[in-house]
């Protein structure tokens, strides 16, 4: 519980076996954390029993893609509060209580990772991936009013689980671009957005969405083609 209000938190893990463990264990020892739901997305590795034994809920989702995981684990959670995050090492979560914290004021509260000060030795961020996410998050901070925004893909955020079932119905994306459509959607349906810096470490194994440069300029791509796309076609309210 935090402040009287549940928490649920979501990893979407694919052959996540090396950490995932770790990961539960370091959320729920934050004594805020009332339940970990860890959504396999068609493991082949142990990910799925190491979880368990380690006190997570596992769901599965059959249809591959980032997108559909966290979509899963989001219909899944029960918390007031819903708090997406990676199994990975990435992120730190000593930063959960300074994303909670802001939680009576706001509907979705987003993590940065692209403040320097915060970004660990050997973590992924590197100068493209860095300007490239702070360029699309600014080209659609620019078309929806979000309020500042550095950061297009940071996976670490909480939602009102109020405005979480406003959202679901309109989500369209399945893959790894699916962010954005997050902080679009609460825009256009009228919630209240605010970023914050979390540290960014070194990543345990090796990462499926920006691991290549082709890799992240693709999903880069396929982001800004969606946030445009829902500037010119905005969902029917």
């Amino acid at each position: 519980m935090y402040l009287g209000k549940k928490v649920s938190i979501v990893f979407p893990a694919y052959n996540e076996e090396k950490n995932i463990a770790q990961a539960v264990k370091d959320f729920k020892a934050t004594k805020s954390v009332d339940e970990i739901i860890v959504v396999d997305n068609n493991s082949t590795d142990r990910t799925n029993d190491i979880a368990k034994k380690a006190g997570a809920k596992v769901v599965f989702e059959k249809k591959q893609g980032y997108g559909f995981a966290l979509r899963h684990g989001l219909k899944q959670a029960n918390g007031d509060y819903i708090v997406l995050c990676e199994p990975d090492g990435t992120f730190s979560s000593q930063d959960l209580k300074t994303l909670l914290s802001q939680m009576n004021k706001y509907d979705l509260v987003i993590g940065t990772r692209t403040n320097k000060k915060f970004i660990g030795n050997g973590a992924n961020m590197g100068f493209m991936l860095r300007y490239g996410n702070i360029s699309v998050a600014k080209f659609m901070q620019f078309l929806f009013s979000t309020g500042n925004m550095s950061d297009c893909g940071c996976t670490f955020r909480v939602f009102k689980k109020i405005f979480v079932k406003k959202m679901l119905p309109y989500f369209t994306v399945g893959t790894s671009h699916f962010l954005p459509e997050t902080v679009v959607l609460t825009s256009i349906l009228g919630g209240k957005i605010l970023e914050l810096p979390v540290h960014y470490n070194r990543r345990v194994g090796i990462s499926k969405i920006t691991g290549s440069f082709r890799k992240s300029v693709k999903v880069g791509l396929n982001m800004i083609l969606l946030i445009l796309n829902y500037k010119l076609n905005p969902p029917k309210l």
